[in-house]
């Protein structure tokens, strides 16, 4: 991996975003998040704090929105390296100085979105530098990862949720867990379908969780305070058109603070970057744009910090950022939602879609 150093050009200029991120804020932004990652490739939350792979991934496809390939196929390839047996990976791993190697796990959990996401960042990857070579490298680990979240899909089409660190299995399923699973899935297959190498029984998997989403909250730990509850059926490509366009509507009061941003959590008096930031791709997503680029306007004043990065969240009963903590998978998450403004294809096809199979449809069936 080379040593720090995006400078501004065609990527960073298509990132830009009129009211929302100049080309050097963006370029500082990338910054940013490139400071952070280690040596090896991976990327903590901030440097001295824990790593998962789920915002691991998230801060790879933000670095390949921007042009940063090298530093993205590097990340990649931790996760290939820190793979477990199973196919799945630890929830959390210590930070630690570059050149030092990683100590045991903080958290042994393994939680199946966590999991699934590569594949996500693997299509990603993929479609940003058609490097097909870098797919046959990464078919095995999303292959076993994918393998390892379908060992948790239960009975009515939801995803349990984690492994336990005893190794029993909690089959309790979230809703914006398995959302994320569905997106997931459908970026599996069509890296199966780009190899030629059909998964019919992960079809079948995707299509049954996705009926599930759409018609069986019952089957779902109750979380209808959370916002990511709300908008991420839509977000992961589960609920679409006017049922997508109802949900939002439905809690849009509840969960927007206008002028401000997105609660993680109804009635509290707090807006999270990273929800915010989610919820502007959701609403792409649903054709909604200007509503959407409303929302990253909306947070930039309160959670942009001086050097590019972004606040985890604001308090605006108290006037008062919290956590003082700017992570890099909620710069990255911005970074994704202007590429998806902006029209960047990578970005676009893995959340619009187009180029995703839906698995085989069970909403015929109860």
């Amino acid at each position: 991996m080379t040593a720090l150093g995006p400078r501004p050009g065609p990527r960073t200029e298509r990132l830009a975003l009129p009211g929302v991120l100049s080309p050097e804020q963006v370029l500082r932004t990338v910054e940013g998040i490139a400071a952070v990652q280690r040596a090896d490739g991976a990327i903590p939350w901030f440097r001295g704090h824990h790593l998962d792979p789920w915002d691991h991934i998230e801060s790879a496809m933000a670095l390949d929105a921007a042009g940063e390939h090298e530093r993205a196929t590097a990340a990649y390839r931790w996760l290939a390296r820190h793979q477990n047996p199973d196919g799945s990976w630890y929830a959390a791993y210590p930070d630690t100085p570059d050149g030092v190697a990683a100590t045991d796990p903080t958290d042994r959990g393994r939680e199946s979105n966590f999991c699934a996401y590569v594949a996500v960042g693997a299509w990603h990857h993929y479609l940003s530098t058609g490097d097909d070579a870098f797919l046959d490298q990464i078919w095995p680990t999303v292959f076993a990862a994918i393998e390892f979240v379908l060992g948790l899909q239960q009975s009515g089409g939801q995803i349990g949720w984690r492994h336990r660190a005893d190794g029993t299995v909690d089959p309790d399923a979230l809703l914006t867990g398995s959302s994320s699973v569905y997106q997931a899935l459908r970026c599996a297959l069509a890296i199966a379908e780009h190899r030629e190498e059909p998964q019919p029984d992960w079809e079948l998997s995707a299509g049954l969780l996705g009926h599930a989403i759409r018609h069986h909250p019952e089957r779902f730990l109750d979380k209808h305070r959370y916002s990511m509850d709300w908008y991420y059926p839509v977000l992961g490509g589960a609920v679409t058109g006017a049922a997508a366009k109802d949900r939002i509507e439905e809690g849009w009061d509840r969960f927007v603070v206008p002028g401000l941003g997105v609660r993680c959590v109804s009635p509290n008096p707090w807006v999270t970057g990273g929800e915010s930031c989610e919820l502007a791709l959701a609403l792409w997503v649903m054709g909604e744009s200007d509503r959407s680029v409303d929302i990253l306007r909306w947070i930039q004043p309160t959670l942009r910090a001086e050097d590019g990065m972004y606040w985890t969240g604001y308090v605006f009963e108290d006037d008062a950022v919290w956590p003082e903590e700017r992570t890099t998978w909620t710069a990255g998450s911005l970074l994704l939602a202007v590429a998806v403004l902006g029209g960047d294809e990578a970005t676009t096809a893995v959340f619009g879609g187009e180029r995703l199979p839906r698995g085989l449809d069970s909403d015929c069936c109860g």
